[in-house]
């Protein structure tokens, strides 16, 4: 048996000892369905500057944001699903997982058939007005990109994409959720996370303060591996298949 092999079935058992488990996922669990995280090399800010997230750049030049969200940043909800969201979505339908909190802004995880997904950063798959707050589909916000830079609403007001940007405030009702979560969980498990942006880092931090574990399941070393009480170290596409493959030997 493989090392990735035996960590997983490590993994599946540590979950089935948990009797709440909320898990966090990152940038890294979206990685092999074709989109890039954020800071590695090859990353997302590596090919345009990190101020295109800025709410005040936004507000000043929304084309510039336009030109190129319509081809690296709103392409992300066109995207599958890969093995670890198929493989959250799965120990969340046995009961071995129970909320879903993700850093991600893709909706790849509720594709998936996941429920409960806590999104921190927002989504691209919907847009708001800013000035009246009525809210609009992606296809009809590509539609009216077909014959304008800058998208508007009917009454003059600019669309936003549903994302949160640097310079504003994440949605209270997500960090509540996500703060209860921790809070209850006796398991918490970081997937594919740096675990260096909060407050996203912090919820490990809650959990364990309340007398949880942390497991973290990633390639590269975290912000919060010192407080961990699991490493897996792993490569999480494989390291999914490999838990779905023992999940499937089982049933």
């Amino acid at each position: 048996m493989s090392r990735v092999s035996q960590e997983a079935r490590n993994f599946i058992s540590l979950l089935r000892e948990s009797t709440c488990t909320s898990v966090l996922t990152g940038a890294g669990v979206s990685v092999a369905s074709g989109i890039p995280d954020f800071r590695s090399p090859g990353g997302l800010y590596s090919k345009f500057p990190p101020d295109i997230f800025e709410l005040s750049t936004f507000i000043e030049d929304p084309a510039r944001y336009y030109r190129v969200a319509k081809e690296r940043i709103h392409s992300m909800s066109d995207a599958f699903p890969n093995a670890t969201h198929i493989l959250l979505a799965r120990l969340q339908k046995m009961g071995l997982i129970e909320t879903i909190i993700t850093q991600n802004i893709d909706g790849l995880q509720q594709k998936s058939g996941a429920k409960e997904v806590v999104e921190l950063h927002g989504t691209v798959s919907e847009f708001e007005c800013m000035q009246c707050k009525k809210r609009l589909t992606k296809k009809k916000v590509e539609s009216l990109l077909e014959s304008s830079e800058v998208p508007r609403c009917d009454c003059g007001g600019l669309i936003k994409p549903k994302i949160v940007f640097f310079g504003e405030m994440l949605p209270q009702d997500a960090i509540s959720i996500a703060e209860n979560a921790s809070l209850k969980s006796d398991l918490f498990v970081a997937m594919g996370s740096s675990l260096m942006v909060y407050p996203a880092a912090q919820f490990p931090i809650i959990a364990k303060s309340s007398g949880g574990r942390i497991a973290i399941v990633n390639r590269d070393k975290t912000g919060l591996d010192y407080l961990a009480d699991y490493i897996f170290s792993v490569e999480l596409e494989s390291f999914s298949k490999e838990a779905l493959k023992f999940l499937d030997e089982e049933s």
